[in-house]
């Protein structure tokens, strides 16, 4: 009788640790960060690369990951591939490169005091967290924490017009109201950025020679269209961008997004698809 009790004590302990155990592996995994069905928060996220940078394909093709499969629920991520033009001196030079991103993340560095750690490649979510590019990891809790911020309606439309004789000329409408509050002494700027997929090279010098590199979401043009009103909360604007020689229409995206200037935190984006539209059927 004893050895039947002392038998049953220990099978219950074993269930109770067993069980304890299981709870514990239950209640502390991290759940997998899957598409939501419901509403997406736009989040910024760029990429200062190089196709002279050996370590940026790999942040190129996370980037692409993000923007493909939108891996963060309650995320839209907005992605903005940036090609610096300060590694075209080791004898390649990247046909995307302009040294208005290098000069952008030089603004960056000044933001987050880090004016001596430039480097590529170097991903930045919403103007506010920044890692190397190839920490997916990190990628995914930043989109997830700036899904969570509060954010300003912002709205792009190509008007219904006529057919323009010039149809490489692209009218846009923009709408941005209930803009957040700004930090005191900064201002928000509405930025316009034309990005473009499917792009490639095939390198034949640098540290990539022999490669042939991919890229998602290459800016083409970036440019300012005005200031927030900080009394009305909002700005309303109509501009024109012109698909230049090389560009293919299908492939392209308007992205729009408001940016506090000193502190660099994004306040809110959207983005339309700019592929030519299919006529009516009669």
């Amino acid at each position: 009788m004893k050895f039947l009790i002392s038998s049953l004590t220990t099978l219950i302990c074993v269930l109770i640790f067993a069980t304890l155990t299981i709870r514990r592996e239950t209640t502390t995994s991290t759940p997998a960060l899957e598409p939501a069905d419901g509403a997406r928060s736009p989040v910024i996220v760029e990429l200062f690369t190089s196709e002279g940078c050996s370590s940026c394909p790999p942040a190129d093709a996370a980037l692409a990951q993000l923007q493909q499969t939108q891996p963060v629920a309650g995320a839209e991520v907005i992605a903005l591939s940036e090609h610096v033009d300060y590694w075209n001196y080791i004898g390649w030079t990247d046909p995307f490169s302009s040294s208005a991103f290098s000069a952008r993340q030089e603004t960056y560095a000044r933001a987050f005091g880090q004016q001596d750690s430039i480097y590529t490649p170097q991903m930045i979510v919403d103007g506010q967290t920044e890692f190397n590019g190839s920490a997916m990891n990190k990628a995914r809790e930043a989109i997830a924490k700036a899904a969570r911020s509060p954010k300003a309606d912002v709205r792009i439309v190509i008007p219904e017009t006529k057919t323009d004789k010039d149809n490489r000329k692209v009218r846009l409408n923009v709408n941005v109201k209930n803009v957040p509050p700004v930090n005191q002494g900064d201002v928000a700027e509405v930025i316009l950025a034309i990005t473009e997929d499917n792009l490639s090279s095939d390198v034949s010098r640098g540290e990539n020679s022999g490669r042939k590199l991919g890229h998602t979401a290459v800016v083409r043009e970036m440019r300012a269209l005005g200031r927030v009103d900080q009394a009305a909360k909002a700005f309303d604007s109509e501009t024109t961008m012109t698909i230049a020689k090389g560009w293919k229409r299908d492939d392209l995206r308007a992205v729009v997004f408001v940016q506090e200037r000193a502190r660099r935190r994004v306040l809110g984006a959207a983005v339309l698809n700019l592929a030519t539209p299919q006529p009516l059927d009669r």
